[in-house]
């Protein structure tokens, strides 16, 4: 039996498991039969160890170069190096699929055996759900994006090969970062339906899910900021977030389980926005089943797309809707049992703060969603009009409609800005209603400091209005945090002798999830801080022969000559660029361009960087005549860049804290 044959029965048996777990665990529920029940869960865990041996066998299929099934052949090449052909499983769209499912049936099991004890009554209809959704995605493995599919006659002797701009260090982390932070929503998701399912909607299975939740956000992070990174140096245009379709599709469902992760504190607080917290678990699993739709079905045109498939389009749009219809209806029966037990007394309160603080993340899910569908729905419409003309007299056919980054650079800023401040003037708040007298004594502070960051940077020249506000609102937000830790700090040491680290530490362990909010906090304000360095950034285009220089801020960039070099699988043509500053050469960039023997036609750009604290000189190589020697550049000074990278750092640091907080630890903030 071949490698094909097997994975493809492999799949089958998947798709087959997942419906007979789906089945046992329902009839279970229905008539409380605990064996039943446990037959459900044996075979979900089946479902797991079938998905890893299919997994093992494309990962097997490229490492021998079995280019017999066609996904290996489209994807892979014998010049590839190990790591790439390991990662050319989830590389393109029939190996994510696969991929998707491993992982799904993973936390699908992991999560079933760490709650079955703690929720018996639940964990019949978590598996159905979880099997449902284990069986859809098996599905579409066998029906339609079959990654076993071979060569039927006239296999190739040779690979095609992976995507030459997917061939990067942060490629390897990137795409499995975002789909663990999918992928593991479906764990909150499946608990809420079964919480409603059952009626037993009290916040005890919120607290069950809230490190999952907690997990997938971090995930998301990662990714983000790794997809970032990678655009950053593999694309060569001199920044990091484009709001391209596929970038947003990822951005989606973390903002809407970050409002989560903040409202959860209230109900466990003030037993308040039960039913805003599940709506979020509803929406937050549906975004990432809609980026899945966008990234996998070509309804939005994008460089990082797997292309386009109407058939998958429709697929998934089918499952959508039974997920809108199927959840929702279960929150409309279940609503009386939803009530909240506090209300809300004071627009002065943290609970206030955290109720905008969720209206405005998921005010920018929903505002980033339509923005990049837009072009989509009026595509459609324009369809609709040429084949039924008379149907919308108002709609003219016309040519598919493009939404750059100045549009949502327009209406985000605002927005973020916005959830910055509140960042900020949440921990100030007491719950319920904050005092006259304590809202001067908390605010006197981070005013002084937001003012002072507003000020100082306007003296030295900076004149964008929205640069001047974000470095205000990061002093104001990175002063409340200091202001938190400050305080705690000095009442630790005021019961006990301990020195400034240890009370600070013993501070963070006692309450990790505070204070690990504080750390991820300051992590965004760290971010935001970057962000405001495009305010002033520098960007100019160049053409230079060697020996020739050119003025880039306050650097001068001079052209030394032209290498080209090659190694087994590619060919690459560097430029060494002298940085000067005030006449010494502070480093030497080596843009180039690479151009792979197996895609020639897809060549790479490879960047450059001079990196310091307050600032990047990137240079990438755009077009090049080895005749002559000129040599098209682009060229930046990126002020503060290098911050983002480090609060994101500190933003992990500080969830990490988090993920540490015990089950019975309930947030003071």
């Amino acid at each position: 039996m071949t490698i094909a044959t097997l994975g493809s029965l492999t799949i089958l048996l998947i798709f087959l498991m997942s419906l007979v777990a789906f089945g046992l665990s329902a009839v279970g529920a229905r008539r409380r039969s605990s064996r039943l029940a446990e037959a459900g869960v044996q075979g979900l865990y089946a479902t797991f160890a079938l998905s890893a041996f299919a997994s093992s066998l494309i990962i097997y299929a490229f490492l021998a170069g079995d280019y017999s099934i066609q996904y290996v052949q489209h994807t892979s090449d014998s010049a590839m190096p190990l790591f790439y052909k390991i990662t050319a499983f989830w590389g393109g769209l029939d190996g994510s699929l696969l991929f998707w499912v491993l992982l799904h049936t993973l936390f699908a099991s992991l999560a079933v055996r760490s709650n079955r004890e703690r929720h018996r009554d639940l964990i019949p209809h978590v598996v159905a759900v979880l099997s449902v959704i284990t069986a859809f995605f098996a599905g579409l493995l066998l029906f339609i994006k079959d990654p076993f599919a071979p060569y039927l006659i006239d296999i190739p002797a040779t690979g095609r090969g992976l995507n030459p701009l997917l061939q990067n260090f942060y490629m390897i982390f990137h795409p499995p970062s975002l789909y663990l932070g999918y992928v593991s929503l479906a764990v909150p998701y499946a608990f809420a339906m079964a919480a409603l399912l059952t009626g037993q909607v009290d916040a005890a299975w919120q607290r069950s899910v809230r490190r999952w939740a907690l997990f997938s956000w971090i995930f998301l992070s990662i990714g983000l900021i790794l997809g970032g990174l990678w655009a950053y140096e593999e694309l060569g245009w001199g920044g990091y977030w484009a709001w391209d379709p596929v970038e947003n599709a990822g951005l989606l469902p973390w903002f809407t389980t970050v409002a989560f992760l903040h409202s959860v504190m209230i109900q466990e607080r003030r037993g308040m926005m039960k039913v805003w917290n599940v709506v979020l678990i509803i929406v937050s699993f549906l975004l990432t089943i809609i980026g899945t739709f966008m990234t996998r079905s070509g309804v939005v045109q994008s460089v990082h797309a797997f292309g386009e498939d109407p058939v998958l389009a429709w697929t998934f749009g089918a499952f959508m809707l039974v997920i809108v219809v199927f959840s929702f209806g279960l929150l409309r029966w279940r609503l009386p049992l939803l009530r909240a037990r506090g209300e809300l007394e004071s627009a002065l309160s943290r609970e206030f703060a955290f109720l905008l603080n969720n209206w405005l993340f998921l005010v920018c899910a929903l505002f980033v969603l339509f923005a990049t569908m837009w072009p989509t729905f009026i595509e459609w419409l324009n369809i609709l009009v040429e084949r039924y003309p008379g149907a919308l007299g108002w709609i003219e056919p016309g040519e598919r409609m493009v939404i750059g980054p100045a549009f949502f650079n327009r209406y985000m800023r605002p927005l973020g800005l916005a959830l910055l401040l509140l960042t900020g003037v949440g921990p100030l708040l007491a719950w319920r209603k904050t005092s006259a007298e304590n809202l001067v004594r908390q605010f006197t502070g981070p005013l002084i400091v937001g003012a002072a960051s507003t000020v100082a940077p306007a003296l030295l020249g900076i004149d964008s209005p929205w640069g001047l506000a974000c470095f205000g609102l990061c002093g104001f937000t990175a002063w409340t945090i200091v202001q938190e830790f400050y305080r705690g700090v000095s009442l630790r040491r005021s019961k006990r002798p301990q020195g400034v680290v240890e009370a600070t530490v013993g501070l963070v362990m006692r309450a990790r999830r505070r204070y690990g909010g504080y750390i991820v906090h300051l992590g965004i304000v760290l971010m935001f801080f970057g962000w405001a360095g495009n305010a002033y950034k520098v960007e100019k285009k160049a053409q230079l022969q060697p020996g020739m220089s050119f003025e880039l801020g306050e650097y001068v960039i001079r052209h030394d000559g032209l290498r080209v070099t090659e190694d087994w699988q590619k060919e690459m043509i560097t430029a060494d660029l002298a940085v000067l500053k005030d006449g010494v050469v502070v480093d030497v960039l080596r843009p180039a361009r690479w151009w792979y023997y197996q895609l020639p036609e897809q060549p790479t750009t490879e960047v450059s960087r001079y990196m310091t604290p307050s600032e990047d000189v990137y240079a990438s190589m755009q077009e090049v005549d080895l005749t002559t020697g000129w040599t098209q550049l682009s060229l930046f000074v990126n002020p503060l860049v290098n911050w983002i990278w480090a609060g994101m750092m500190v933003l992990l640091a500080g969830a990490l804290v988090c993920v540490g907080t015990r089950r019975t630890e309930v947030s003071d903030e």
